[in-house]
């Protein structure tokens, strides 16, 4: 057994997936971004974290990225300690982990195929496995027949689509959706919102930060609310919690 698999089985249960242990952030001398947070989640869930702007939220998925490392505490990705990981093994741990953003960041001088074929380039995928895996993940998102076409040509659902496709391809573990729908009207954002949903059905893990009340209290998921870099409210089949 590695040093790091007895690090996990010390930390987590068999069924989570990440764990923050006593997590606090400082950027200076200012107040902390994050503070002593704690938190389990568990191999399937899909679970929100909402709060205002400068909650905490994108210091929460940074750690979970291994882009910061915490300050104060330990925080547990899979079989991974993120604080006492060598550098060496940050790309090895990151394919573990798809990501998709609200500002979609699509490659939009490239078709919807290379643009997701990008993501399997990366981790040297051999080329016949790339010419089966694109298509199936494009017609899981809904997009069989617009694997040529460039992003320029597509709605902003299809845009968001096609980067949660990228973020897929590699089959990770764990989705880490930072405001997939915050470019995106209401319909195309409930679109999207059912394609986590089935994503998450399938067995994925997703980590869902949002500011749309809305969807939270429809989804009825998991709902983690920051404040002021605490957590201030864990709820199962949550809502959004109004902080005024």
């Amino acid at each position: 057994m590695t040093p790091q698999m007895r690090n996990k089985r010390k930390y987590m249960e068999d069924d989570e997936v990440i764990v923050l242990d006593h997590v606090s952030k400082a950027y200076g001398t200012n107040q902390p971004a994050l503070c002593d947070v704690s938190l389990r989640i568990k191999k399937g869930e899909f679970v929100f974290i909402v709060g205002d702007s400068g909650s905490g939220k994108s210091t929460l998925i940074k750690l979970l990225l291994r882009e910061l490392v915490p300050t104060e505490g330990n925080v547990y990705v899979l079989d991974y300690n993120l604080k006492k990981i060598r550098h060496g093994r940050i790309p090895k741990f990151r394919r573990n982990i798809g990501v998709v953003f609200q500002d979609f960041r699509l490659l939009k001088d490239r078709s919807v195929y290379e643009n997701v074929a990008f993501a399997q380039r990366i981790i040297q995928m051999p080329g016949k496995e790339i010419r089966k895996n694109v298509p199936k993940i494009l017609s899981t998102v809904g997009l069989a027949g617009k694997y040529r076409v460039k992003p320029n040509r597509l709605s902003g659902g299809e845009q968001q689509r096609v980067a949660i496709a990228r973020a897929l391809v590699n089959k990770p573990c764990i989705l880490l959706a930072d405001e997939p729908t915050g470019n995106l009207d209401p319909k195309n954002s409930m679109e999207i919102m059912k394609l986590l949903e089935e994503i998450n059905e399938n067995g994925t893990t997703v980590i869902m930060v949002t500011h749309n009340k809305d969807i939270v209290n429809a989804m009825q998921k998991r709902v983690i609310t920051l404040k002021k870099g605490v957590v201030i409210g864990d709820q199962e089949r949550g809502v959004y919690i109004d902080e005024d």
